[in-house]
This record gives structure tokens, C-alpha cells and sequence, in this order.
């Protein structure tokens, strides 16, 4: 299981609807909010 990095819930990486590429990295994501967010400020969820 992932965590999602906005809200820190679990994510199943085989089952995630949203995910994004960062930095030669995939992150998953358990709604398009979080998505949306992280793909705005993507360093501020990585601290």
C-alpha cells in the first residue's frame, strides 16, 4: 500500500484512479482533490 501524500490515507497502488510522476517517482493519490493539490505545490507534501 501507498500512502497518499496529501492526506495520508492508504492508497492500493494496483487499484489508484489518480497518480502522478514527480521526480522520476509515482505517487498515488485516493481522490482528484489530493491529486490536483499535489501536482500544484508537489514540495510541500514531500517534506
Amino acid at each position: 500500500m501507498a500512502i497518499d501524500p496529501v492526506c495520508k490515507m492508504e492508497v492500493d497502488e494496483r487499484t489508484a484512479k489518480f497518480v502522478s510522476e514527480y521526480k522520476g517517482r509515482k505517487y498515488y493519490f485516493c481522490a482528484p482533490g489530493c491529486k490536483k493539490a499535489f501536482d500544484k505545490e508537489p514540495e510541500k507534501y514531500l517534506r
